[in-house]
């Protein structure tokens, strides 16, 4: 109960401070599972992202993100497993033989959709960091999930670093057209074919 309550207070508010509005340009907002990438500027990415979605598509659709960062204190801990039922990977592989990838693969058998950030890391300049190649693995290793570009806009310019209080800004999340798999495409050419969808939704001057 207090976790779904925690859900709608952040959900709500996250709508209201950054005014934003989700575009499907690409595709509609169907309950198949899918894995949404995105562009990463800000700590609220994911937030917002999520915040977006239809509720019904919210309920099996999981943020990943870094288990050093969200498992530091209590209340993080109790955001990422209870409210947003994150999946969490270790950046740092503890040990040689660890596989990153283990959990997201181990969501998507469950059924769940996720929301991941290919750039590995903020990106607080205009276009798009190099992709890490983990996106290419998981979609070889789960070629029937629908791989959904989205573009988020303005959320760094909503809520600077130093900045307490969000400026008055439209923010957006364009949703594209899932990709088509390529028979034998390499990693290489699959990267820069899924960074490119994803930066076609940018706006002009990015």
């Amino acid at each position: 109960m207090l976790a779904s309550l925690t859900a709608f207070v952040i959900t709500s508010a996250a709508r209201l401070l950054t005014g934003a509005r989700a575009l499907w340009l690409g595709c509609t907002p169907q309950p198949v599972q899918r894995l949404y990438y995105a562009n990463h500027s800000s700590h609220g990415d994911f937030v917002l992202l999520w915040a977006s979605l239809p509720p019904e598509l919210r309920r099996s659709t999981r943020p990943v993100a870094g288990a050093d960062y969200w498992q530091r204190d209590g209340v993080r801990r109790y955001l990422i497993d209870k409210v947003f039922n994150g999946v969490l990977i270790d950046r740092e592989r503890a040990t040689p033989e660890a596989n990153p990838l283990q959990p997201m693969l181990d969501a998507l058998d469950q059924g769940d959709s996720l929301i991941l950030f290919p750039e590995g890391t903020r990106n607080l300049e205009d276009g798009l960091l190099p992709f890490k190649s983990g996106l290419y693995h998981l979609t070889r290793l789960r070629p029937e999930v629908e791989l959904v570009p989205v573009w988020i806009a303005n959320l760094n310019r909503v809520m600077p670093k130093g900045r307490a209080l969000p400026l008055p800004l439209l923010c957006t999340l364009s949703f594209g057209a899932a990709l088509e798999p390529i028979k034998g495409e390499g990693k290489d050419a699959f990267l820069e074919r899924a960074r490119n969808a994803l930066l076609a939704l940018a706006p002009e001057e990015v």
